[in-house]
């Protein structure tokens, strides 16, 4: 408002006047864009009609637009997760991690790894999932020299999974994640009170997303039941011999899980020393059942006041708002959307889902959930913003009428951002449905700029066929030469693999957008203030005869 006039005001040269005043609308470019406009104002009902039709194409068209949440990052790591059965020893979890190491080592795209074993990696991404320690788990990073030796890196180890190269080992790779961190792209959970029957619900779950060809690496947040010591006192046994459950709990932790005896200093670090039991103790029946167990002044053996057995269950329970939840959950096998595959999942789980016992349920998790509450953390603003956006609109139009219809133009922008998903084949997520809401401002900013501009005209006594004609002749080229400039200026952004699907949204949306307001809104306006049929400027504005 301030500096630009300025500017041009220092910038621009005065030219010279030769003989009559050059009629500057007049020339064949703007004689063209009457030309059109007016047809459109007389033909305004075709207008209308035809830019409804493309709407509802739009609409149609929109449901073949793939949805994702948020790309894969396009860094050149690949991580890779190896699980062992759940129970698993440290020692062949390593041993595991060196042979997939050989494989890198093999491999010439691979710049350098870096390989932990019994944890994860720490978190050098904000979008990366730190593991929890757990002896049966290995991790490794490695590093690509680009792109496409990442990509045959990936395809590679797939191919080695798929194999069953590295038997009774559940291994998994991929890229690194944008946004919130999802991990399996497509997830379902099962919630109830019993952990048995999550088991077996789950494993219903498992054969019909296996039997989808879009998924791949299908498993559960469980993993397999392992092999554990059970121990089951007596409590009326232990209060006679003067011992309690506590005493006996201590008594295990310290054979099995070891106990502190002191901290050995090295330097500048304090190392535990820890003593329990060796491992063939630890696993023999009849060597726990003749533990020792202190308790009140005397050592009443274990087996006295409780029964050692051997039993399967599962190591780790998993609760959701403290109720058991299992997850199962897969990886896409192919360039498949993860809501695509989700939807193709959930009819055939109706069956299931018709007989869980009360108190159990299934529930979409994964991408498709985290969408979900992207898409809800936007919706809860929304209506704030349209009535800031209203108000706004009454403040510069001060009317009803006129801003129900300028409003009326925003939804439009679908048309080019659907055609442009289409043809680019770049999939709808969070990213692009911020850059369409971007977009409804940009349509609504230039609707308001020229049904002013045909009001102003309007007011000074021009009638309003011509003021609808003339004010989109003159506001022609600020409205293509501003859009131009934003399609340009997105051009770099479009080959991002983050940013991509937003640029192409609003490239696609300001070329309809432009074409909305130069053709749709001068008929849209002569529609609803009932120009007379067939009246439209035809003559410039200065121009006689």
């Amino acid at each position: 408002v301030l500096f630009v006039p300025l500017l041009g005001a220092t910038l621009l040269p005065e030219r010279a006047k030769h003989g009559a005043e050059h009629e500057v609308y007049g020339t064949r470019m703007y004689r063209a864009v009457r030309g059109t406009v007016g047809w459109c104002v007389r033909r305004r009902w075709a207008v209308i009609g035809l830019t409804v039709v493309a709407f509802v194409v739009a609409i149609v068209g929109f449901t073949r637009v793939p949805q994702q949440f948020f790309p894969a990052s396009d860094r050149l790591e690949v991580i890779i997760d190896l699980r062992l059965p759940e129970g698993g020893a440290y020692s062949e979890t390593s041993r595991t991690v060196e042979r997939v190491e050989e494989v890198l080592a093999a491999d010439p795209g691979v710049r350098s790894w870096a390989a932990y074993t019994g944890s994860g990696s720490p978190r050098f991404f904000l979008a990366s999932q730190p593991e929890l320690e757990n002896a049966n788990f290995g991790q490794i990073i490695a590093n690509m020299h680009d792109v496409p030796a990442r990509e045959a890196l990936l395809a590679k180890l797939h191919s080695l999974s798929d194999a069953g190269n590295l038997p009774d080992v559940r291994m998994r790779s991929g890229r690194l994640e944008l946004g919130p961190p999802v991990g399996y792209p497509v997830q379902f959970r099962v919630v109830g009170p019993d952990p048995s029957v999550l088991r077996r619900v789950a494993d219903e779950v498992r054969v019909v997303m296996r039997a989808n060809p879009h998924l791949r690496n299908v498993s559960d947040s469980w993993g397999n039941a392992a092999k554990s010591v059970q121990v089951n006192v007596d409590a009326d046994k232990a209060r006679v011999l003067g011992l309690s459950t506590e005493d006996v709990s201590t008594a295990l932790q310290t054979v099995l899980q070891g106990a502190t005896l002191t901290l050995y200093r090295e330097g500048t670090e304090l190392i535990p020393v820890i003593a329990r039991a060796w491992a063939e103790e630890r696993g023999d029946l009849a060597a726990l059942s003749e533990l020792p167990v202190q308790g009140r002044g005397r050592s009443v053996p274990l087996g006295q006041v409780a029964q050692v057995t051997y039993g399967l269950e599962a190591p780790t329970v998993w609760r959701r708002n403290r109720t058991p939840m299992l997850l199962v959950r897969g990886d896409i096998a192919d360039t498949t959307q993860a809501p695509v595959v989700t939807a193709q999942v959930l009819p055939a789980l109706d069956g299931i889902k018709a007989r869980l016992p009360a108190g159990y349920r299934i529930e979409t998790a994964g991408a498709v959930e985290e969408s979900a509450k992207g898409q809800a953390s936007i919706n809860a603003v929304m209506p704030l913003m349209l009535f800031a956006t209203v108000a706004l609109l009454m403040v510069q139009l001060q009317s009803f009428s006129r801003v129900f219809m300028v409003v009326l133009t925003a939804p439009l922008g679908l048309i080019g951002v659907a055609a442009a998903l289409l043809v680019t084949g770049a999939p709808f997520g969070f990213v692009a449905t911020l850059g369409f809401i971007a977009l409804a401002g940009t349509i609504m900013r230039n609707a308001v700029i020229l049904v002013d501009q045909i009001e102003t005209d309007a007011r000074s006594g021009m009638p309003l066929a011509e003021a609808i004609v003339e004010a989109t002749v003159r506001r022609s080229r600020p409205i293509v030469l501003t859009a131009a400039a934003a399609i340009l200026a997105l051009v770099p952004l479009a080959f991002s693999v983050f940013w991509g699907p937003m640029a192409i949204s609003i490239m696609g949306g300001l070329v309809s957008a432009t074409a909305l307001t130069l053709l749709f809104v001068p008929a849209l306006y002569a529609a609803w203030h009932r120009l007379p049929r067939g009246q439209a400027a035809r003559k410039p504005i200065g121009l006689t005869g």
